[in-house]
């Protein structure tokens, strides 16, 4: 991700079926039963009409990334946004930065902490960063918001993305398959990967083992802030960008729903995931297990033999707005999209794009 300090199923095949086998399915399928006819003088029932596809009964709500001013939050109100995402600050700034945003009637509904370190080897990053996860929580309570954006921790080295100086770089350097190679096996029980790719896994042995300890450390720690999630009552919404984990659906939402607590959940961001599986599909399996959406874009590379592409401002990428907007329906989601990036188009350009996202176009 571009505006912080870091960047960033298990897929059948589905078989063919033989023509003739399905005539013959056809043919000893048995014709309906009849509809006996209404008795005389009984009202006729007239089938329901159809939904129509842009009649939502969810609601959604816009927000910016921001540490702002107060021009820049009556800026981001008349250009059309109801709330903000905020940075981690002491706790009386937080409180100073609510009250003026309460009396412009928009939100801050969560804090984006972004990179943590569970998976170093040098337990002064682990330290650090769970003390600072701890204050993020701090923060999101004294702002007044339901949750903070957490991403665990990273693997494969300076392929993981940028970092802050003197910190953890997410290991040495590991051969990845690329997204569309993906095929993960995991133990149901603790999560650990027994395959990632279809055929020979011999050459991505390294990146199993450590994706299997980041993820025995992230849950380690991540359940040690349960009690302050708790206490604050502030979500930890887990989040991937770049950090080369839990890239499947499917693994995600086993890893998410693995802490057994409405104290996780997930930050599930639009455009990191298209190389991976479509928007859609991330929807549909993450399910109740949202807790809020960034809304970015991501243009794939036809050409790519990789499947990779590049970020792009919202409604210019590869992402199928009118689908994703159906699909939020289906799992009721009722809560924020938070635009991230997008920073070379001004806020009105921004509130219009999501309007038409939010309209199902």
């Amino acid at each position: 991700m571009n505006r912080r300090h870091f960047l960033t199923s298990s897929a059948g095949l589905a078989a063919g079926v033989g023509l003739g086998a399905d005539l013959t399915s056809a043919a000893q399928t048995p014709a309906p039963t009849p509809t006996a006819p209404a008795p005389p003088g009984a009202r006729r029932q007239e089938p329901a009409p159809p939904v129509s596809s842009l009649d939502f009964r969810t609601t959604l709500r816009k927000a910016l990334i921001a540490a702002p001013t107060e021009d820049d939050l009556k800026r981001m109100k008349d250009a059309g946004f109801d709330g903000v995402e905020g940075r981690v600050m002491p706790v009386p700034q937080a409180a100073q930065m609510r009250e003026a945003t309460e009396k412009l009637g928009m939100r801050i509904h969560s804090v984006l902490y972004g990179w943590a370190e569970f998976n170093s080897p040098d337990r002064a990053d682990v330290d650090r960063t769970f003390t600072e996860s701890q204050a993020a929580l701090q923060t999101a309570q004294a702002f007044g918001a339901e949750t903070v954006l957490l991403v665990p921790c990273r693997i494969g080295g300076q392929g993981a993305g940028p970092r802050r100086p003197g910190t953890f770089a997410g290991g040495p350097p590991l051969r990845i398959p690329r997204p569309w190679e993906f095929q993960p096996t995991f133990d149901p029980a603790t999560g650990h990967l027994s395959k990632i790719v279809y055929g020979d896994n011999a050459p991505y042995a390294d990146y199993i083992k450590a994706h299997n300890h980041a993820t025995d450390a992230s849950r380690e720690w991540v359940t040690r802030l349960i009690p302050t999630a708790e206490k604050t009552g502030v979500i930890i919404a887990l989040e991937n960008v770049s950090n080369n984990l839990w890239v499947t659906p499917q693994l995600f939402r086993h890893f998410v729903a693995s802490f057994r607590s409405p104290w996780v959940k997930a930050y599930y961001d639009i455009g990191n995931h298209v190389r991976f599986a479509p928007p859609e599909q991330w929807i549909l399996t993450l399910g109740d297990l949202i807790a809020k959406i960034h809304v970015k874009d991501y243009l794939l590379d036809p050409a790519d033999p990789d499947g990779r592409g590049r970020s792009v401002n919202i409604r210019e990428g590869s992402v199928r707005w009118p689908v994703l907007r159906q699909a939020l329906e289906s799992i009721n989601y009722t809560g924020w999209m938070t635009i991230e990036s997008n920073g070379d188009i001004p806020f009105e350009e921004r509130n219009r794009r999501l309007d038409l996202i939010l309209a199902g176009k």
